[in-house]
């Protein structure tokens, strides 16, 4: 079903960082079947993932998950790093930076084991810390086809629940209450009678 990846891993789909506190360490072993059904379904793929588990000692387990091959980790290193370098350095920075993000992803992670104590250190007991990158490979055709149409992105963000109740919060503010509430009834009320 998914086609196998040029050498360019980081232009096919948009990269999402996602972190996830769980309380009280309580699993039903839903989040990794719901994980691997949106991969067979090619919706995501997981570029890395992290996970840090916190016990009421305050001893720790870490895991590790990633769907990429070792190869495609150092191609994803290899574009981050350019990338990166190219805002830093220009061209030269760019050569730099592909040669470190490829020396930097050689073991196939993102995230490194060694920042789990830092991790843990900053939880609380009972608890676990989930921090995944996922590429949506559903957007690849998308993006696709606005390139063969001329698109250009203008802007790219994710829209939580905290930004949409930020939104009403400032809308709030501004007045927008009484352009949606009560006085946008009565004009419609003042239109039906005329």
């Amino acid at each position: 079903m998914t086609e196998e990846p040029s050498g360019d891993i980081l232009a096919r789909g948009p990269v999402h960082k996602l972190t996830i506190e769980f309380e009280l360490n309580r699993f039903r072993g839903e989040l990794l079947p719901e994980l691997d059904r949106l991969k067979e379904l090619g919706i995501i793929r997981v570029i890395d993932l992290l996970a840090v588990r916190k016990d009421r000692t305050g001893a720790f387990m870490v895991m590790m998950a990633s769907d990429l091959r070792p190869d495609e980790a150092v191609d994803f290193g290899t574009s981050v790093g350019k990338l990166i370098g190219l805002g830093i350095g220009g061209r030269e920075g760019a050569e730099i930076g592909a040669k470190l993000g490829a020396e930097m992803l050689a073991d196939g992670h993102v995230f490194e084991a060694d920042e789990a104590p830092a991790i843990a250190e900053r939880m609380r007991p009972d608890t676990t810390y989930v921090i995944a990158l996922l590429e949506h490979t559903w957007a690849i055709p998308l993006r696709a086809k606005i390139d063969r149409a001329g698109g250009s992105l203008i802007e790219d963000e994710w829209i939580g629940i905290a930004d949409l109740i930020s939104i009403g919060y400032s809308a709030d503010q501004a007045g927008g209450r009484d352009a949606v509430g009560e006085g946008g009834d009565e004009s419609l009320e003042e239109e039906s009678t005329s």
